[in-house]
């Protein structure tokens, strides 16, 4: 890679995701992603010999899409960097670096929808009633996954909680969801009893702010949390390995099973847009087939 490029492209790519983190809120996980989708095409058009973000054409976007498709990338990776793509031109257009969003000429991916795992109400009660034990790290492995699953909360937002965020008299957290968007989120009764139990224990320990702690006392991240689902799902026979946003799935089938309705699960689950909720609905459809093919004798 060239140094001139790089003197030239860099500024307006760092600039950008300045202006994501101070002024949008956005995760570290969301910047660097952006960082990462802009500096493999930064690359790419340095071996095009471009210098100036004015000089991109559309033929070298499909070109380098057409690149990203034959290194195996999933359609959903592409069609998320084809997104950052159209985000960082927009940037460029307005503050006049460039004459229009070149991206924005190059069609999304077609996205196969896909069902998202979840288990069945028989395999939750099973995975939960597993957890069983009264010491510190066992009750807070409780208290997370009924809390999860209580909520539909994303394991990113329930391991950012702090003991403030939550009411466990009324029943409900204030969380913060993507695009640092708040919402309130209802605690069912279980779940609550769970959180009380490992509070009790917790003080004992620390009175730091985080709500979910590690053994040294610090926050737990989201990689502990997997970690922690993996570990009692092994411990619990015949259950599949499922991610810990099957527990969030699971949430929103179970609710429109019991007849909740979609809206109320959107806002539940901090969806922006009612089309991300309504994959859910294809789930309980399904669900209500293989309940229907063993329970009816002439199915």
């Amino acid at each position: 890679m060239s140094t001139e490029a790089e003197s030239t492209l860099t500024p307006s790519i760092q600039q950008f995701l300045l202006r994501r983190t101070v002024l949008k809120g956005g995760s570290s996980r969301t910047i660097s992603a952006y960082e990462s989708d802009l500096r493999g095409l930064q690359s790419f058009l340095d071996h095009l010999g471009v210098r100036q973000w004015n000089e991109v054409k559309v033929p070298q976007i499909r070109k380098y899409i057409a690149l990203l498709t034959t290194q195996g990338l999933a359609k959903s990776t592409i069609a998320r960097k084809l997104s950052c793509y159209r985000s960082f031109f927009e940037y460029l257009v307005r503050e006049g670096l460039v004459p229009k969003n070149i991206p924005r000429f190059i069609s999304l991916p077609k996205q196969q929808k896909r069902v998202p795992s979840f288990y069945f109400q028989e395999e939750i009660k099973g995975l939960l009633d597993s957890v069983s034990g009264s010491d510190l790290l066992t009750l807070r492995d409780r208290a997370i996954l009924e809390f999860i699953y209580a909520t539909g909360v994303r394991v990113s937002e329930c391991v950012s909680l702090d003991i403030k965020d939550i009411n466990l008299d009324e029943g409900f957290a204030l969380v913060l969801g993507k695009g640092a968007k708040e919402r309130y989120v209802l605690i069912g009764e279980v779940a609550i009893n769970a959180i009380r139990a490992y509070l009790a224990q917790r003080a004992r320990v620390t009175t730091a702010d985080p709500l979910f702690i590690n053994h040294r006392g610090g926050r737990l991240t989201d990689r502990s949390v997997r970690r922690v689902l993996h570990h009692r799902i092994e411990e619990c026979a015949k259950l599949r390995q499922v991610s810990p946003h099957a527990l969030r799935h699971s949430f929103a089938t179970h609710l429109l099973d019991g007849g909740a309705d979609l809206r109320v699960v959107q806002e539940l689950l901090g969806h922006s847009s009612l089309s991300s909720t309504q994959i859910y609905t294809h789930t309980s459809r399904e669900r209500l087939v293989q309940v229907y093919q063993s329970s009816h004798p002439r199915a």
